[in-house]
C-alpha cells in the first residue's frame, strides 16, 4: 500500500507513470557488466548468474543473425584508480576489478565475438563517462534492450541514462540479475513505471528478429 492507503500499481497509474514506449526499427543490446566479478559467486561482488547469462546469450545470437548490433560493457580500474574513484569508497567490494585480472573477463558462456563492441566504464552507468550514446548514434539506434548485472545498480543506472540520451529502453526480464531478490524486483518495478518497458525473452526475441522468433 502506499501513503495515501491505495494499491502501488494504482498510485503509480494514476500518477501518469507507465504508459509503453516506443520500440524503433533500429535496436541495439546492450550487455552490461556480465563478467567473472558479477556471475561467479566465488568473487566478493558476484553472483550465480548462469540463467540470466544463458537467457542474454540466447538475445544476443538470435539479434546478431539478424543485424542488431550488441555493445559490451564491463567495469574495470587501474590501480590507481582503485584509490582514488569516490564509488569505491561506498562499495569496496568492487575495487576487485582490476583491469587485466580474472574478474573484468567477460563470462565464458557468453558469445562474444570480434564483432561486438566493448565498452570499459569506470561507474554504474555504461553511458556516463564512455563513447555508448555517439556510437548508437553512429549507429542510428534508437531502442535499445539491456541486459546483465545488476538490476538494482548498473541496470537501473544505464536505463535511466539511456533514456534521457533520446533511446527508448526495453529490459528482458529473464536477462537481468541481482545479488538478492528484493533489490531486483524492486528496481524492475522502478524501470517499468518511469524508464523503460520490462519484457519477457520471447517478446525481445521476436522484436530482435522482427517476430520470426
Amino acid at each position: 500500500m502506499s501513503q495515501y492507503g491505495e494499491p502501488t500499481d494504482q498510485t503509480y497509474t494514476r500518477a501518469g507513470f507507465g504508459a509503453p514506449v516506443h520500440r524503433g526499427e533500429r535496436p541495439a543490446i546492450i550487455v552490461v557488466d556480465l563478467t567473472n566479478g558479477f556471475t561467479d559467486p566465488e568473487y566478493l561482488s558476484g553472483a550465480d548468474l548462469s540463467d540470466v547469462v544463458a537467457a542474454t546469450g540466447r538475445l544476443v545470437e538470435s539479434g546478431r543473425t539478424a543485424g542488431v548490433p550488441v555493445v559490451y560493457t564491463n567495469i574495470a580500474y587501474t590501480p590507481a584508480e582503485r584509490s582514488s574513484v569516490v564509488w569505491l569508497r561506498k562499495a569496496p567490494g568492487m575495487a576487485s576489478m582490476e583491469i587485466g585480472s580474472p574478474a573484468v573477463a567477460f563470462d565464458a558462456r557468453l558469445p562474444l565475438t570480434d564483432e561486438d563492441h566493448v565498452i570499459t566504464k569506470k561507474g554504474a552507468s555504461a553511458f556516463f563517462g564512455t563513447g555508448l550514446s555517439a556510437l548508437l548514434t553512429a549507429m542510428a539506434v534508437d531502442t535499445v534492450l539491456i541486459c546483465g548485472a545488476t538490476t538494482s545498480g548498473c541496470i537501473r543506472a544505464t536505463a535511466v541514462d539511456a533514456v534521457q540520451s533520446g533511446f527508448s529502453v526495453l529490459v528482458p526480464r529473464q536477462c537481468v540479475g541481482d545479488r538478492a531478490e528484493g533489490p531486483h524486483e524492486a528496481n524492475l518495478f522502478d524501470i517499468n513505471a518511469k524508464y523503460g518497458d520490462v519484457i519477457d525473452l520471447q517478446d525481445a526475441l521476436s522484436y530482435v528478429t522482427g517476430g520470426k522468433a
